[in-house]
Parts: C-alpha cells; sequence; structure tokens
C-alpha cells in the first residue's frame, strides 16, 4: 500500500517510543525507572473523577457542539480573562481533545507551501512534525544554554523574512524548562505586529511556574487579535488521558476551526467536558499541592545531577523537566541515553529528539515519586563513574 508522499514529513513524539522500549525491558523483568513520559503522576483529584462519573450517570454520553458545551466555553473564558489580564469572549473558545489539535489545526488552517513558522528548538517535537506535514517550511529558534534555554530577540529578528506567518512560543517551556520573561514577550509582540505575524502561545504549563508570575504575550497591546492561547487541562489538573484542552482564538479563526474540528474529531468527549467545568470552578488545592512537589523534586534532580562529573543542569523555572547537557560524559545525548535506559534502567530522552538544538542534553521528566528520582539519580551517578 502506497502511503502519500506528505506522510514522510510526519514525525513522533519520541517518548512513547522510549516508553515502549522500556516497557519491553520490564517484560523481561528488568526494573526501569520512567523519566521520560510528561505525565503528572498523581491522580485526577476526586473531585474532578466525581463530576466526570455523575455526568456519565446524568446521560452526557452523546454529541455537543464542536466547539464545546456554552457553559464551559464562558468557565474557560471567565479564568482566562483573569490569569491572563485580558478580555475572552466564550466565543472565542475552542474545546478540543487534548492541546495538540490546537497546533495541528491553526497550521492547517493558515500555512501553505512556502510559508514560515518560526519555532522553539529545543522545543515539543510536534511543532516540526506539523509545520512540515502541512507543507510550510520550519524555522527553528534556538534556545541556547548561554541564555537560560531562551530565545534571542535579536537573532528572532533576523530569521524572520517576508514568508514568516506565524511564530509559536511555549512558556513554561518543554523541554528546557525555560520562561520567557515579561521584556522579551513585549520584543516578541512588536515584531509579531511590525510583521504582522500571528502568534500561536502555548501555555499548557503556565501553572506549573516555580518562581515569578506567569505573563502571556496575548495580553500586550493589540495582542489579543493576532494570538492563539493553547492551554488545557492534562498537566494542571493531571487528566492526561480525559483529553481535553482547549485554544482561544481570534475571531477571524473561530469558525474555520470550528468546522476543523467538525471535520475530524466532531467534538469532545461530553462528560470530559462536564468533568472540565468543575476542574476549572472547583477547589484548586490539589493542584497547587501538586506544583509545590514538583518543585521539590526538581531540586532532588537538579541538585543531583549536578554533583555527578561530567553532566551540568540548569535550573528549570516552569514545567516539570531537566535538561542537563552529558557532554563532559564522553557520549553523545543519544548513546548517553541508550545506555542509561539498557545499563541503568533509566528512561530519558535524548536531547535531540526535541531538535537539532538539543544534541549534547537529555531531558529527565521529574513527574515520578521521590524515592524513584534518587534511586534514578543514583543509578545515573553510577552508570557514568562506571564509564570513566
Amino acid at each position: 500500500m502506497k502511503l502519500a508522499q506528505r506522510m514522510s514529513r510526519l514525525g513522533t513524539e519520541t517518548a512513547f517510543e522510549v516508553l515502549a522500549k522500556a516497557q519491553q525491558l520490564e517484560a523481561k523483568g528488568r526494573n526501569i525507572i520512567h523519566l521520560e513520559i510528561g505525565e503528572p503522576d498523581f491522580d485526577t483529584p476526586t473531585n474532578i473523577v466525581e463530576a466526570g462519573r455523575q455526568a456519565l450517570s446524568d446521560g452526557f454520553t452523546s454529541y455537543n457542539p464542536s466547539p464545546g458545551y456554552a457553559d464551559l466555553k464562558e468557565s474557560i473564558a471567565k479564568d482566562i480573562s483573569k490569569s491572563r489580564n485580558i478580555r475572552v469572549k466564550k466565543e472565542n473558545v475552542i474545546v478540543t481533545p487534548g492541546g495538540k489539535p490546537i497546533m495541528f489545526f491553526i497550521i492547517l488552517a493558515m500555512i501553505e507551501n512556502g510559508d514560515e513558522v518560526l519555532y522553539p528548538n529545543p522545543g515539543f517535537p510536534i511543532y516540526e512534525s506539523m509545520i512540515e506535514f502541512c507543507g510550510g517550511t520550519a524555522v527553528p529558534v534556538r534556545l541556547g544554554e548561554e541564555n537560560s534555554f531562551n530565545l534571542d530577540i535579536k537573532e528572532l529578528e533576523s530569521q524572520i523574512s517576508e514568508k514568516t506567518k506565524l511564530l509559536i512560543v511555549n512558556s513554561p517551556n518543554n523541554p528546557c524548562g525555560s520562561v520567557i520573561d515579561k521584556k522579551d514577550l513585549e520584543a516578541l509582540s512588536k515584531l509579531a505586529k511590525e510583521n504582522d505575524i500571528t502568534v500561536l502561545s502555548d501555555e499548557i504549563y503556565s501553572r506549573f511556574l516555580y518562581e515569578g508570575t506567569h505573563h502571556s504575550i496575548a495580553s500586550f497591546p493589540d495582542m489579543i487579535d493576532r494570538t492563539i492561547i493553547l492551554d488545557g487541562y492534562s498537566k494542571t489538573y493531571a487528566m492526561t488521558g480525559w483529553r481535553i484542552g482547549y485554544g482561544v482564538f481570534p475571531d477571524d479563526l473561530v469558525e474555520p476551526i470550528s468546522r476543523l474540528v467538525t471535520n475530524s474529531v466532531s467534538c469532545t468527549a461530553s462528560f470530559t467536558q462536564r468533568a472540565a467545568i468543575e476542574a476549572t470552578e472547583g477547589p484548586q488545592e490539589d493542584s497547587i499541592l501538586m506544583v509545590e512537589e514538583f518543585k521539590k523534586r526538581r531540586s532532588i534532580v537538579v541538585d543531583g545531577l549536578n554533583k555527578i562529573d561530567g553532566i551540568t543542569c540548569a535550573l528549570p523555572k516552569g514545567a516539570f523537566y531537566a535538561f542537563p547537557n552529558v557532554e563532559g560524559t564522553g557520549m553523545t545525548s543519544s548513546e548517553f541515553a541508550n545506555r542509561v535506559l539498557e545499563e541503568a534502567g533509566v528512561a530519558v530522552l535524548a536531547g535531540e529528539s526535541f531538535g537539532e538544538y538539543g544534541t549534547g542534553y537529555i531531558r529527565i521528566s521529574f513527574a515520578n515519586s521521590t524515592e524513584n528520582l534518587i534511586e534514578a539519580i543514583d543509578r545515573i551517578r553510577n552508570f557514568v563513574e562506571s564509564k570513566t
């Protein structure tokens, strides 16, 4: 069976490939510590689960409007308006099965052959994959360790051309844990307006901030009309398997994106949306405590890695990932990731999984128990010391 040529341009998410390999080793009796998957290791809060269960009992098992239930969209609009200090109407909110469809739909709706999209690198691999699949030209914006894994405004400005149509920003960032400060976001907003560029702002980790306050590029003057905010429930409320995310869109994009939802997934699960209302409007203590726990784990991981000869690790300001430099071990990042899994039983991701500028690094998710993280650091230390 011959596939369409565009399928050759569709990438993948390496985390799931490494997970499968780790599970194969576990099936053979190996003990593996999983630090590869970006998934909170907490249960969905009880009040949210109960809301979902009640929704099923109440018959929320049918189709619903493609953009989502009006009361959920109203709830999201109020939350975004407050947290981002902008004015959002429910009509501008579109609910989707997870956050990835927002990326796919906006790129599919806007990008044609020859259009250029600036995206963070290292960055979430699906950005590049979707840009190229849709026929666009993916232009990597380097996030360098020397700049705390943040973009260089002047360097980015030099990459803008008359073909640049979309800029993707992700703060806090996956995989680096970096956060774009308010001054740089303001500079980006000016570049976007001066060059008529639309911005996709991936803010899925906005609640996973360990210092300071979250800022959205949409909050700067005139940016709400050229910004798509991507957010969702998977990370903040440990709802990865519930598959629910959302986007806040400018007026002109609401109808075409809604049409894409209709043509692809029809709608997001009804009972999941009812649970999402409870997540948004109900008690937030579980979410807050989860972030506090991740902050403690961050210290364990970063401090432990920096005590290993050949490894240096910057302190992530957000998300729940560390992005250590392993070049000092004498191994490539790909070799390191493969061998530490095979020989030490610790599943991590090679930095190049997140783009060319990730070479030399590995990503470690600290979404695991304190006990397992301490054991993982010990295993990594023993592994590195045995090679030197």
